[in-house]
């Protein structure tokens, strides 16, 4: 089935548009912009620069996508938007552009943006993750799979959040979250293992138990974080959690939230 193009929607000669994409009302389509098949994009759109979509994305009134960085270091690079497949963009969504040349700020699949999300320049968003109304991302950040990030959430430029963690509504992020905790506060504090989402997506009790020791040794302990990953790195096995968690802290560019 060819797209279904609203009569007053702008679609670019240049834009490549897939099959089975329909475009609502007074949207406007750029001249390199990329839709693949079965998307839907929504009233008063607009989608420009280098945006390349995969299958399936669903796109809501008054997103702006694949628009400059607000970036003062921005000086007309060739840089792109990255979008996966089947993602929802609530209304008023924003994903800046990255800010160099050949660079991407890349959105992964099965990802919800609610309403009024901002995505700034170079971001990396994983898969199945959760950004509720307002979340701002700065510059560079990392958000890891299965995240769900709260309402109303600042997170600092080249901030990491690691994979199924759970940040609430309301907190202000400033450094990095390690894979599977809850935060919540500001300034934020670790609030234990994010059992219900662990458990959510299959994960055993075994694996718990050795997620939960880890952390204890983390937070719970007086050793200092270099201490802990020895005791964790001696004491429990060498599971793929154990692994991402010991990873993540050791790649962490801003601390980890204490």
């Amino acid at each position: 089935m060819l797209a279904e193009i609203h009569d007053t929607a702008i679609v670019h000669a240049g834009a490549r548009i897939g099959k089975d994409v329909s475009i609502g009302p007074y949207s406007i389509i750029g001249e390199h912009v990329e839709i693949g098949d079965g998307c839907s994009i929504g009233s008063c759109a607009r989608i420009e620069g280098r945006t390349t979509f995969g299958k399936n994305n669903r796109v809501f009134h008054g997103a702006a996508i694949g628009s400059i960085p607000q970036d003062l270091k921005y000086r007309g690079a060739d840089s792109l938007v990255t979008i996966g497949d089947d993602n929802i963009f609530r209304e008023f969504v924003t994903i800046n552009m990255a800010t160099g040349d050949g660079e991407s700020t890349v959105i992964g699949d099965k990802n919800l943006l609610m309403a009024y999300v901002h995505v700034a320049h170079n971001c990396i968003i994983g898969d199945n993750i959760i950004l509720a109304n307002s979340v701002n991302l700065a510059g560079h950040v990392i958000v890891e799979d299965y995240t769900i990030i709260g309402g109303v959430v600042p997170v600092h430029q080249f901030v990491t959040i690691g994979s199924h963690s759970f940040i609430g509504g309301g907190s202000r992020i400033a450094k990095d979250i390690p894979p599977f905790v809850k935060v919540a506060g500001n300034p934020p504090r670790i609030g234990g293992i994010n059992i219900v989402g662990l458990r959510r997506r299959g994960f055993t009790n075994e694996q718990l138990v050795q997620i939960k020791t880890a952390y204890r040794y983390l937070y719970r302990s007086e050793l200092n974080v270099t201490q802990a990953i020895e005791k964790i790195k001696s004491e429990l096995p060498d599971t793929p959690e154990i692994r991402m968690l010991i990873e993540f802290i050791r790649n962490s560019r801003r601390g980890i939230t204490k």
